[in-house]
C-alpha cells in the first residue's frame, strides 16, 4: 500500500526488521568534499552502510555545491553551510512527518516549512570569543493540509520532533573526531 508517496508495507517491514535485529538499524553515511575556489566546494554522496550491508544502489553520485553569497565573498553557486543546516533540518522534519503520517493512514495534501536562523559573524571572523560561531536560534514554522484533525497533526509533529535525527544533532552535542589524511 502506498500513502503520500511512501510504501507503507516496506516501512512497516523495516520497523519489524529492526525490532527483530537491532543491528539492522545501524547506518554509516559518508561524504567527500573538495574545494573548488574561494568559498565554493562540492560534496559527493555515493554509497553508505546500512541494514547490515554496504549499499551501492545509487547509480549516480549525488553532488551538493556549497558557496557563500556575494556579501560574504562568494559567488552564490550553492547554499552556504549554515543555510544547508536549515535545509537538513527541514528535510528531516519533512521525511519524519510524511512517513509517520503514511504509517498512521493520514493523507497529506501539502506540507511546507519556513526556517530562519540567527547568526552573529563576530566569532566566525575571529572578532569575539564570547559569541558562539553557530546559530543562536532557529525558528521553524510549518503549514500542513491533511485529512486529519489538527490535534492529531499536532501529536504527529511532537512525535516527529522527538525522533528527528537532525533536530537531535542540533539540540545535543555530537562527538566529532579529527585526523589528517
Amino acid at each position: 500500500m502506498e500513502k503520500n508517496g511512501v510504501n507503507v508495507d516496506q516501512l512497516i517491514g523495516t520497523i519489524e526488521a529492526v525490532k527483530g535485529d537491532p543491528e539492522v538499524a545501524k547506518f554509516q553515511f559518508r561524504s567527500k568534499t573538495k574545494w573548488v575556489e574561494g568559498g565554493h566546494c562540492k560534496t559527493e554522496f555515493r554509497n553508505f552502510y546500512g541494514a547490515k550491508t554496504e549499499d551501492s544502489t545509487r547509480t549516480e553520485t549525488i553532488v551538493v555545491e556549497g558557496d557563500e553569497p556575494g556579501i560574504l565573498l562568494g559567488k552564490n553557486r550553492g547554499a552556504n553551510a549554515v543555510e544547508a543546516i536549515l535545509h537538513a533540518l527541514a528535510s528531516c522534519l519533512t521525511v519524519g512527518f510524511v512517513y509517520n503520517a503514511a504509517a498512521s493512514g493520514i493523507a497529506i495534501e501539502s506540507l511546507e516549512f519556513e526556517l530562519e536562523g540567527d547568526i552573529d559573524l563576530h566569532a566566525f571572523l575571529g572578532l569575539s570569543e564570547q559569541k558562539r560561531p553557530g546559530y543562536d536560534n532557529i525558528r521553524v514554522k510549518y503549514k500542513v493540509k491533511a485529512d486529519a484533525p489538527q490535534e492529531k497533526l499536532d501529536e504527529l509533529f511532537e512525535y516527529v520532533k522527538k525522533t528527528s535525527p537532525v533536530l537531535d544533532m542540533l539540540e545535543n552535542p555530537v562527538k566529532v573526531s579529527w585526523e589528517a589524511a
